[in-house]
């Protein structure tokens, strides 16, 4: 679908199927996988939102998505959870990596222990903590439907607010005709970067020995 807005610029051809595609496997990934660490999540669902306020069925789209999004990441918690539990008492940390390191997983440990519930809930605004928190707590045999009402209800707090966000800023940025394109070619060029850097990041990450880290 074309967008609406009288001068669309470069995004003319970017239609809701391929940011339902992006969003729903980003926030999977995200809340899934380790490799979740490394994207985008915030800055793609902000950007997500802005796209879809130049279509025609933008408000119809964003309200779908933020549903479709929130699903995506209950479910991505749900996989991660079950990594984790799968594994034991023991995850596989990176010597000197970055994020998956002995260090980030005993914080999210004592995180856990500390505050259960509203750890898990409140997890899901910090990047790297919504991606190792579901693994930890598998991992701590967390009770799993705390586990599942809390993730539930951070996924709902999470990506449709991000979303919306987005969709109404855009709205905004809409009454400047120049802007909407400026702002559009900024945000999606540092996506991609991103994504860019974060895979190999990734990569390199997983080239790092192994370490075994206890989850208590």
């Amino acid at each position: 679908m074309l967008l609406a807005a009288a001068d669309p610029g470069p995004f003319e051809n970017v239609g809701p199927v391929v940011v339902w595609v992006l969003v729903l496997t980003f926030v999977f990934l995200e809340c899934a996988f380790i490799v979740g660490l490394f994207l985008p999540g915030d800055s793609m669902l902000l950007t997500a939102g802005i796209v879809l306020a130049g279509h025609a069925s933008g408000a119809g789209n964003v309200w779908a998505l933020s549903a479709g999004a929130a699903i995506a990441a209950i479910a991505g918690n749900q996989v991660g959870y079950a990594i984790g539990h799968r594994g034991g008492h023991h995850l596989a940390a990176r010597r000197d990596g970055r994020y998956v390191n002995t260090e980030n997983l005993h914080k999210v440990n004592a995180l856990l222990d500390r505050h259960g519930f509203w750890s898990v809930l409140i997890a899901r605004w910090i990047p790297w903590v919504r991606t190792l928190c579901p693994l930890v707590a598998g991992a701590a045999r967390m009770n799993h439907r705390r586990f599942t009402v809390a993730s539930t209800l951070g996924a709902l707090a999470w990506a449709p607010v991000l979303l919306l966000l987005g969709y109404y800023a855009g709205e905004y940025l809409e009454r400047v005709p120049w802007l909407m394109p400026a702002v559009l070619t900024v945000l999606v060029t540092a996506l991609v970067v991103g994504t860019a850097v974060g895979v190999r990041q990734y990569r390199r990450e997983l080239a790092k020995p192994l370490v075994d880290y206890e989850v208590d």
